[in-house]
């Protein structure tokens, strides 16, 4: 199955009465709810989900953005439309930070066909797409999460992954060298991780790489064949985007879901700074 669909795609798989569940999941960090963005005009069909609330718990010792409960979950996935035996497909309006982590959430919690918009809803609007502010009626889903389907990471899995295999910092090379650090208390990276920037992971469309393209970037990072890999940013988030290009490369790869926030929250953990994983 791809972990992405393009806008063309999207126009002829949403033809008739039965297509996808469409999920809006417009986010900005530190930003106002993606909900008036939404209602403002959004693809038609779809729903909006908020990540803050359905998509992730309450900031704390776990992180900015750690796992939601998955009764919460599973009710906000349910009041989406969202079923077993129809397709997801999610998008957001900027590199697919929110939209791959909602893939993410319900792929790891068993959904069998998600895909992200390829490109967002600047994709789509590019491709001829008219934005639409009709709320359709939605009818209730039947899902219920079976976490464990895509493989998880905490902070002694993450750290004994630098060890082992290839951890991937997404964040900005800037923080990753400790340069700054303008949302959690201490700046720097995971001693071992190699830097990783999402940004690379998309060309100046928004659209991702082609596959091969990514594979190359992976390769060249010491993603090689047999290589465990898993990736962490800032709070679990961009994150994801980055596990969704690694999965369009072929690569499977763990999410560390409490990433840097997480991390940095302990003064126990070490903290590496500099170009070099340290």
């Amino acid at each position: 199955m791809d972990a992405i669909i393009t806008a063309q795609q999207w126009a002829s798989a949403s033809e008739g009465e039965r297509g996808p569940t469409l999920l809006d999941v417009r986010y900005r960090p530190g930003g106002p709810p993606g909900l008036p963005q939404y209602e403002a005009g959004h693809l038609p069909g779809a729903v909006y989900v908020d990540l803050e609330s359905a998509l992730a718990a309450p900031a704390g010792p776990r992180g900015r953005h750690p796992l939601p409960d998955t009764g919460v979950f599973g009710a906000a996935m349910r009041r989406a439309g969202v079923r077993f035996d129809r397709p997801v497909v999610v998008y957001d309006d900027g590199l697919g930070w929110a939209a791959a982590r909602a893939w993410w959430m319900l792929r790891w919690a068993g959904h069998p066909d998600v895909r992200v918009l390829d490109g967002g809803l600047a994709a789509w609007t590019a491709s001829g797409g008219r934005p639409t502010r009709e709320v359709s009626p939605v009818e209730e889903g039947d899902f219920v999460p079976a976490p464990g389907a895509l493989p998880l990471l905490d902070a002694d899995g993450a750290a004994e992954l630098a060890r082992r295999g290839l951890l991937l910092d997404a964040r900005a090379g800037e923080r990753y060298r400790g340069e700054v650090e303008p949302l959690d208390a201490v700046a720097g990276h995971i001693p071992g991780a190699v830097s990783a920037p999402t940004t690379d992971n998309v060309g100046a469309d928004g659209c991702f790489l082609p596959a091969a393209e990514l594979a190359a970037r992976f390769a060249g990072l010491g993603a090689s064949a047999g290589t465990e890999v898993g990736v962490y940013c800032g709070s679990g988030v961009s994150a994801a985007q980055e596990v969704l290009a690694l999965a369009v490369a072929g690569i499977p790869a763990s999410l560390y879901v409490g990433s840097w926030s997480e991390w940095s929250s302990d003064p126990a953990r070490p903290v590496a700074t500099g170009p070099l994983p340290g």
